[in-house]
């Protein structure tokens, strides 16, 4: 359903919200919040009038979850907007005979594009290209190289080593893969995701030397990694999905990879060094500049640590409602999973008012659930919601949050 414009001015979406508008919607809601207990909280702002249409414990900052990665998609749109990409280049170390032959090592240097790969790999799975190593490979070949003498080495040096978040003391997690600025099929081994890359710059370095070799572009030495040095010349680039498309992919499955990856995308591009660290505090700060405030240690809601309010979230949707339309032509909105049709959301939700009407990010951890979005109610006014809820059963859960977000669609 194509999102429907509300007009709201910056003031009225930052100022406190007026008594609640309907009792029996708040009467409604809170029905469903007494059985989730004390260490929950949700807060409703009807974005039509500006006015809070229900709180409940809504100033307490709760355990956030996967709602993390609201926070993380709309620092990514802010920092390269909807349209922006992430780069992967290679570069030679050397020069390049009359008669085709590339004199000295190609370096494959990652710009932390979490849908680079193979291309058969990201039509599975991505439905789109992007960047690819067989289009790289083709670029180099266009280039002039026939052959080369030296050997492709992976570079990953625009990131940090560490391949994890906070969650898995900054190793390999299981719940999202080795991360790496020259990440190759998300981290997987092979295409049926059956074990995690051990080197991932090695790994890459190896898939675009048999990818030049299939196109007859013979390389003499084994891939290895390294570093690109000053002064190498480029001779490929290919660009990921808009960002745009990689917020999709992030926010309507709840990829944590994803937002681990962009996440460090972001730190890389305002500071030339893409860390986890220096990624959440620029996704705070662009909270603030929105008008609200959490805690984030990472990008994807692995950690507990990872804290904000019912309420701020709310001020994070209502902000980012009137922005998307006016500058990211509705990116962020749009990606966020649709009840009962697709995503986290696909089998929530799919009959009732809230069916196809309601927007919204999911979050789920041992003893936490959340939801969060929007919701176009049947009277014609939009809403805005946040539902966190800590130290309950998440089956549970979600059945209570599927029963307000019904409840307030059918308003």
């Amino acid at each position: 359903m194509r999102r429907i414009a509300v007009s709201l001015a910056a003031a009225l979406v930052l100022a406190p919200a007026t008594a609640a508008a309907d009792p029996a919607l708040e009467r409604t809601l809170a029905r469903q919040m007494r059985p989730a207990g004390a260490h929950s909280g949700a807060y409703v702002l009807n974005l039509s009038t500006g006015r809070a249409a229900f709180r409940w414990r809504a100033d307490r900052p709760r355990i956030l979850a996967s709602n993390t990665k609201l926070f993380t998609t709309t620092t990514a749109l802010g920092r390269f907007g909807a349209d922006g990409t992430l780069i992967t280049r290679v570069l030679g170390a050397g020069r390049l005979d009359a008669d085709g032959v590339w004199r000295g090592d190609l370096y494959l240097r990652g710009g932390g594009d979490p849908a680079f790969g193979s291309r058969s790999y990201a039509t599975r799975y991505y439905r789109s290209a992007g960047g690819t190593v067989e289009e790289l490979a083709a670029l180099i070949e266009d280039a002039g190289v026939e052959r080369v003498r030296g050997r492709i080495r992976g570079d990953e040096s625009a990131f940090d080593a560490l391949r994890g978040g906070p969650d898995s003391g900054f190793g390999v997690s299981p719940w999202v893969g080795p991360l790496s600025a020259l990440s190759f099929n998300r981290g997987f081994a092979d295409e049926r995701g059956r074990s995690w890359q051990l080197d991932p710059p090695s790994f890459a370095a190896g898939r675009l030397d048999a990818a030049l070799e299939a196109r007859g572009v013979p390389v003499r030495l084994r891939p290895g990694i390294g570093a690109t040095p000053a002064g190498a010349d480029l001779l490929a680039s290919v660009a990921s999905p808009p960002m745009e498309r990689l917020v999709r992919l992030t926010n309507k499955p709840s990829d944590n990879f994803f937002a681990e990856m962009l996440l460090k995308a972001v730190a890389l591009d305002a500071t030339g060094r893409g860390t986890t660290y220096a990624g959440a505090r620029l996704a705070a700060a662009q909270a603030r500049r929105l008008g609200t405030r959490a805690r984030l240690v990472d990008g994807s809601g692995l950690s507990r640590a990872d804290r904000a309010s019912p309420r701020q979230i709310v001020r994070l949707l209502a902000a980012m409602y009137e922005r998307d339309e006016r500058e990211y032509d509705d990116a962020f909105f749009d990606s966020l999973a649709v009840a009962g049709q697709d995503g986290t959301l696909a089998n929530r939700m799919r009959s009732g008012p809230a069916h196809w009407r309601c927007h919204g990010k999911t979050g789920t951890l041992s003893n936490v659930s959340a939801l969060s979005g929007y919701c176009y109610a049947r009277g014609g006014d939009t809403y805005a919601f946040s539902i966190l809820m800590n130290f309950v059963y998440p089956p549970g859960a979600r059945r209570l949050q599927d029963r307000m977000v019904q409840a307030i669609a059918a308003q």
